[in-house]
């Protein structure tokens, strides 16, 4: 169970890590593979938030892609790495998620893909609860 749970956590969280250093590096880039938005589509405000969120997740969100090789290679420190990268991914969605909510209600320009945007971040704070879950079962065993 944990090799299938480790495949999947790097399957699913890879993504946010390499899209977060893709954003990073180059905002153009980024937009142009349609992985955030053009900076004239957005409020220039909320554009310069989500480019410092991107330096700050490009450089912790690691942690669970590597939690899922730890779990590939059934490695014991996976459920400290779990704990420590579920809780950086946790608030990671939930920031995400509620931030935007907020920004959304005082007519903050978003963007057009809020759907899309809203449904990753859901799915990676799934995936961290699960990790944290899982991590917390093994402590207890």
């Amino acid at each position: 169970m944990y090799l299938i749970w480790g495949i999947i956590l790097i399957s699913i969280t890879l993504k946010a890590w390499i899209g977060q250093i893709i954003i990073a590096l180059s905002p153009k880039v980024a937009a142009k593979i349609k992985i955030t938005e053009p900076e004239s589509n957005v409020d220039s405000t909320y554009f310069k938030d989500m480019h410092g969120e991107a330096i700050w997740d490009a450089m912790i969100l690691w942690t669970l892609p590597a939690v899922g090789v730890l779990l590939i290679i059934n490695d014991g420190l996976w459920p400290y790495f779990g704990l420590i990268g579920g809780g950086i991914y946790l608030y990671f969605a939930g920031r995400g998620i509620v931030s935007r909510m907020i920004m959304q209600r005082h007519g903050i320009n978003l963007g057009e893909s809020k759907l899309k945007l809203n449904f990753f971040l859901t799915l990676w704070g799934l995936t961290a609860i699960i990790t944290i879950i899982l991590a917390i079962d093994m402590f207890a065993v």
